[in-house]
């Protein structure tokens, strides 16, 4: 029997990660450090373990990513596109050498060391030597269809030639520095010659330099733009834009670490492929070692590790693979990697600084969020000056105190943390924090609910919360407002501007650009004209989102993307959401006990009713998905496999109509998987599984159409 805790603590971390991920994966702007997100992971991991009723098929431990946006068309890989596991240190490392071993008894293994670059992961299809079609990583199965992007990316081949890359053919050096030697670049089938796969998914990273992100935030703060936090975010924000003209104007690269389907697969290695790929005019990153054991391994990432601030290409860590084709394939993968990879990260750069003071930050939900305030910090090649306490346990448990010295961390070189004081540099003079009874933003009262670590400002009008929830609303994930950034949107709550959603779509040029009189209120300094247009043309076009988006824009605790998918399919408009009752909630899969509360509690605040109703006054439209119920597909769960007539997401909207469901991976509770032409891996794995397949002509029957629409 498994308690309640153990369940909620386990729909908890579900959550958390699959919000992470969403962050990370579909809005380029992660909030949790590598460290953070890799201990909610394992914790996880070892609760489904442990107790496997808790375990299920769509758990973020099962699944390599997000599930992929609906702001592109999404496409299925031919092969899935797996994550890879963690080590960090020579113990962990050991583990994954010796069970590999144990797996392959009497064989020689040899492994192959490369770099791990900081980057977007993408899926390029080749056929006949042409590019078909380029997609995001997305949930492993499906990816968002980024090829009109992908092409403007000039190391990304259109077409394929053996001839047209031997200037590339740097793979794996002669030249060595460590006691590892380099791979053998002779063992190609010889039946492949120097023809290119007829079929062929090649995979790799797309990045930007550290010389070319540092002009590229130059030109943007010359423009009055905001710049990026990093490379990986600019090269993942960039190859994910609608337009693909703004891709264009980014300094992308490509660098191939890793292929899927091969037809004829003619590899008897990695590092054969990796050799070809440079043949075929791929970039390969010229760091590739060919490594026998543990000791050789632990010398190339020591060696890595001190390199990687030399290096143009930020780094992470260093991907371990088993060279041989053949005993990567007896060796198989699990739901969410390979067992025969792991990426051996880098320990987080860490540096010594002092607390000049600890200041509470306000959230969207009314969080207060203590930040340590640093002496600044060179750290990882930006200036550390602020970083995240998280909350009054965490200061509590770590016993920081404003003045002392402590050790920071920049985990994944992104988020910066505070590892924990130095104890024995204190003078004495250092203070205890303590959180302000008052909301430091507007003075209202503050709270700490029984059983929650958060304290939160009372006042919903506070102009802090305003700010957050302003934000949230625009970001991508849900109104997807171009170019309401968070200063814009400070500046615009500042200046009085709006005071809320509706607001937005009361907006004017007039009122953007123009300042008349002494007591007309103030211009917004970070607009021009045509970012003015534009602005105002983002906010036109986001009057019309999905249900889904709509529910997700308003910010209601405890729901995230999952959620008001299934809500919006549930009840079809806000108003049946809004007269919902907490049976009606507790009853749909995917909305728990602590999500039905939550939404109750939000649509019965009179406040929150009023804000939808003044959305709905200024020409908001949350589109529902409308259609009649099929008895022969409500309830059923559906997978699709290959082209179809339609576009995907259509099809997989007309299921949900009539009451199906679409899951991205195929397992034994999956009702019918509708095969298209060229099908996927999926297809094989419905035979083994025994689930019915359906042509599309049997997949409109089913949903009660003669034909497919036109």
């Amino acid at each position: 029997m498994i308690s309640e805790a153990l369940r909620s603590r386990a729909t908890t971390l579900r959550r958390q990660i699959e919000e992470h991920n969403r962050l990370y994966y579909l809005l380029d702007s992660p909030t949790a450090t590598d460290a953070e997100y890799d201990a909610l992971l394992r914790e996880l991991e070892q609760l489904e373990r442990e107790h496997p009723q808790l375990a299920s098929a769509d758990s973020p431990t099962q699944l390599p990513g997000a599930p992929p946006s609906d702001r592109f068309e999404n496409c299925e890989h031919l092969h899935p596109m797996l994550s890879l596991a963690n080590v960090f240190d020579r113990t962990e490392l050991e583990d994954f050498v010796a069970r590999v071993h144990k797996a392959l008894p009497y064989e020689t293994v040899v492994f192959i060391c490369e770099p791990k670059l900081d980057g977007l992961a993408i899926n390029l299809l080749y056929e006949n030597g042409r590019l078909i079609r380029a997609a995001t990583r997305g949930d492993g199965s499906f990816g968002e269809d980024v090829t009109a992007n992908a092409v403007t990316v000039h190391t990304i081949p259109r077409e394929l030639d053996s001839a047209r890359g031997k200037k590339h053919d740097a793979v794996i050096p002669v030249q060595m520095e460590l006691s590892y030697t380099p791979a053998d670049r002779n063992d190609v089938n010889p039946s492949l010659g120097s023809d290119v796969p007829a079929r062929m998914e090649i995979r790799g990273e797309v990045v930007i330099g550290k010389k070319a992100f540092a002009s590229l935030n130059r030109d943007r703060e010359e423009r009055g733009e905001i710049p990026f936090a990093n490379p990986r975010n600019a090269a993942a924000g960039s190859l994910r834009q609608l337009d693909s003209r703004v891709t264009a104007s980014r300094p992308l690269d490509f660098f191939v670490h890793s292929h899927g389907l091969i037809e004829p697969h003619a590899f008897a290695s990695h590092s054969a492929f990796l050799a070809a790929a440079g043949r075929w005019g791929f970039h390969v990153s010229p760091r590739i070692r060919r490594a026998r054991d543990v000791d050789a391994i632990m010398a190339y990432h020591a060696d890595l590790a001190q390199r990687r601030d030399t290096l143009d290409i930020d780094i992470d860590g260093v991907v371990v693979k088993v060279d041989s084709i053949s005993q990567q394939q007896r060796l198989g993968e699990l739901a969410r990697s390979p067992r025969w990879a792991t990426a051996f990260k880098f320990r987080p750069r860490q540096a010594v600084t002092r607390v000049r003071n600890i200041v509470a930050s306000v959230g969207r939900l009314g969080t207060l969020t203590p930040v340590a305030e640093l002496d600044p910090v060179p750290l990882g090649g930006v200036i550390v000056s602020n970083a995240s306490l998280h909350n009054m346990d965490e200061i509590e448990r770590k016993d920081i105190r404003i003045g002392d010295t402590v050790v920071i961390e920049r985990a994944g070189d992104v988020i910066p943390y505070v590892v924990g004081p130095l104890i024995d540099k204190r003078s004495g003079d250092e203070t205890i924090f303590s959180m302000p009874s008052n909301c430091p933003a507007c003075a209202s009262p503050v709270v700490r609910i029984e059983g929650e670590t958060a304290y939160r400002c009372t006042d919903r009008q506070c102009p802090a919360q305003i700010k957050q929830a302003l934000k949230h609303f625009a970001s991508k994930g849900a109104m997807d407002i171009n170019g309401l950034g968070e200063k814009l949107v400070a500046e615009l709550i500042d200046k009085r501007v709006v005071s809320g959603f509706a607001d937005l779509y009361r907006l004017s040029k007039e009122r953007l650009l123009s300042k008349e009189g002494p007591d007309a209120p103030e211009k917004i300094a970070r607009l021009g004209p045509r970012s003015a247009d534009n602005l105002l043309a983002a906010i036109a076009a986001s009057r019309s989102r999905s249900l889904d988006r709509v529910i997700i824009a308003l910010g209601i605790r405890h729901v995230g993307e999952a959620a008001a998918r299934v809500l919006a399919r549930a009840f079809g408009s806000l108003p049946a959401l809004l007269e919902s009752s907490t049976e009606d909630l507790t009853s749909l899969d995917g909305v728990g006990p602590e999500a039905a509360a939550s939404i109750r509690l939000f649509f019965e605040d009179p406040a929150n009713r009023g804000l939808v109703a003044d959305l709905e006054s200024v020409g908001v439209q949350a589109l529902a998905r409308t259609g009649t119920t099929s008895t022969a597909a409500a309830g059923k769960t559906f997978v699709l496999t290959g082209a179809l007539s339609l576009p995907r997401n259509r099809v997989k909207e007309m299921i949900q109509q009539a009451g199906g469901t679409v899951s991205s991976g195929i397992s034994a509770r999956t009702n019918y998987l509708v095969v298209g032409e060229a099908p996927g891996v999926k297809l094989s794995k419905a035979g083994k599984l025994g689930v019915e397949v359906l042509g599309e002509a049997d997949l409109w029957k089913i949903l009660g159409r003669a034909e497919p629409p036109q």
